[in-house]
C-alpha cells in the first residue's frame, strides 16, 4: 500500500466559507436525576415531614427526604428540557451555513487542537486521504497508515478515553 504519494490539491470553496462560532448547545437534566432511589414516605405518625425518604440503615443517606426539589439530592423544580428553546423552525439556508461553518473549522488548526486533538505531527490541514483508505480491513494495517499520516497520536488519545467507571464493573467485584 504506497501512501508516501503526496500529491497537492487546490483547498474547495467550503474551506474558505466565514466561521460563525455556536456559543449555545442544548442542555438537560437527566430523566432519572433525583429518582435513583426506591424511596416512599414514611406516613403520618412519626413526628416527622411526609416526604419520600431513603430506606435502609447504616449510612448518612438512610432516613434522607428524596425525590423532593426541596430535598438534597432530589430533582429540581421543573427540570430542563432539550426542547425547551430548540426547539423551532430554521430556515434552510441558516443550516446550510451551519454545515459549512462546521466544515470550514476543520481546516484551521488552532481550532481543531482547541478541540483537544493531537494533529502537531500532521503535514497539513485539512488532510485528505485518497480511497485507497477505504480498502483497508485490518486493524494493523490501519494503525500503520495514521502513522505515515502522523494521525496515530490522536487516535491513541482516544483510547484513554475508555474508562472503568463503576467499581461494580471490576473483576474483583463478587456478583451475587
Amino acid at each position: 500500500m504506497a501512501i508516501d504519494t503526496a500529491v497537492i490539491l487546490p483547498l474547495s470553496d467550503v474551506m474558505k466559507a466565514s466561521i460563525r462560532p455556536t456559543y449555545r448547545l442544548p442542555y438537560a437534566a437527566s430523566k432519572r436525576a433525583g429518582h435513583q432511589t426506591s424511596a416512599e414516605s414514611w406516613g403520618t405518625g412519626r413526628a416527622v415531614s411526609r416526604i419520600p425518604r431513603v430506606p435502609g440503615g447504616g449510612t448518612h443517606r438512610a432516613g434522607q427526604g428524596a425525590f423532593g426539589n426541596m430535598c438534597r439530592g432530589g430533582r429540581m423544580f421543573a427540570p430542563t428540557k432539550i426542547w425547551r428553546r430548540w426547539h423551532r423552525r430554521v430556515n434552510v439556508n441558516q443550516k446550510r451555513y451551519a454545515v459549512v461553518s462546521a466544515i470550514a473549522a476543520t481546516a484551521i488548526p488552532s481550532l481543531v487542537m482547541a478541540r483537544g486533538h493531537k494533529i502537531e505531527t500532521v503535514p497539513e490541514m485539512p488532510l485528505v486521504v485518497g480511497d485507497i483508505a477505504e480498502s483497508i480491513e485490518k486493524t494493523p494495517a490501519a494503525i500503520k497508515v495514521l502513522k505515515q499520516i502522523g494521525a496515530y497520536a490522536d487516535a491513541d488519545k482516544s483510547k484513554d478515553s475508555i474508562v472503568v467507571s463503576s467499581k461494580f464493573q471490576r473483576p474483583r467485584h463478587p456478583i451475587r
